[in-house]
């Protein structure tokens, strides 16, 4: 099987025009749905296991919106954040003057050396990317022996909620994109080199109460490695890079 096989009908080019179209309204429609937004950031450093002394890499970074929440738990960290959209990076900057902030021309050859991060955090990229296979395996390579990848994307039963809440509510939009089943994603992880440590969906109700959110996380965490888990709108991986 080859990394070739994997590939999307639609190029990274075509993702960093999308997300550059709508930059200027990317905060502004998350934070519609903030607690759902912030939760990929929240659960993520707890599956992170980070300190002061690893180099982190954040791809995709979007609007640096991770910053606030990794300092309040590592302030010193080393923390790259690498972006397609000029425009996000352009946002980025004025929220977070601070940020260390990295362009990308692709997800598949990213400019970086070999076994350069200790741990490397990935949010809902992996369903835009052209190759899925080819940035995992440059994630691998970037990444120290040992060291940590965290990946957050959609599964495939979100694409209707999807559909629905853009109808409903707008939002940004997702521009191409395919929400994989879990089961792929395992596969791509095998694939590229990676090993799976924990696979876990989360999300299972999104919005409304918070009483109601609280509810659904609680089934949802009684019922991992279910068909229920699957329809967590957000599925986290953790991945280790064999010593």
């Amino acid at each position: 099987m080859n990394i070739a096989d994997f590939q999307n009908p639609w190029t990274d080019k075509d993702v960093e025009q999308h997300w550059d179209r709508v930059a200027h309204v990317y905060v502004e429609e998350n934070n519609r749905v903030q607690d759902a937004h912030n939760q990929r950031f929240t659960r993520a450093l707890e599956l992170l296991d980070i300190s002061a002394a690893h180099r982190v890499l954040n791809i995709s970074s979007r609007d640096c919106g991770l910053l606030p929440f990794i300092d309040v738990l590592c302030k010193r960290v080393d923390v790259l954040n690498a972006e397609i959209s000029q425009g996000l990076i352009d946002c980025a900057s004025r929220a977070h003057p601070e940020a260390r902030q990295m362009k990308l021309e692709g997800y598949s050859s990213l400019s970086l050396p070999a076994g350069r991060f200790d741990r490397v955090l990935s949010f809902e990229t992996l369903e835009h990317v052209a190759n899925p296979v080819a940035f995992l395996a440059e994630l691998l390579r970037i990444t120290l022996p040992g060291g940590r990848l965290v990946l957050s994307c959609p599964p495939a039963t979100s694409e209707i909620a999807y559909r629905l809440y853009t109808v409903l509510a707008g939002g940004h939009g997702e521009g191409p994109h395919r929400f994989p089943s879990s089961r792929e994603v395992k596969q791509w992880l095998k694939v590229a080199g990676w090993k799976l440590v924990k696979h876990e969906g989360t999300l299972l109700i999104p919005v409304g109460p918070k009483i109601l959110r609280a509810l659904g996380e609680r089934i949802i965490a009684r019922c991992q490695n279910t068909f229920v888990a699957e329809l967590g709108i957000r599925q986290f991986y953790v991945c280790r890079k064999q010593p």
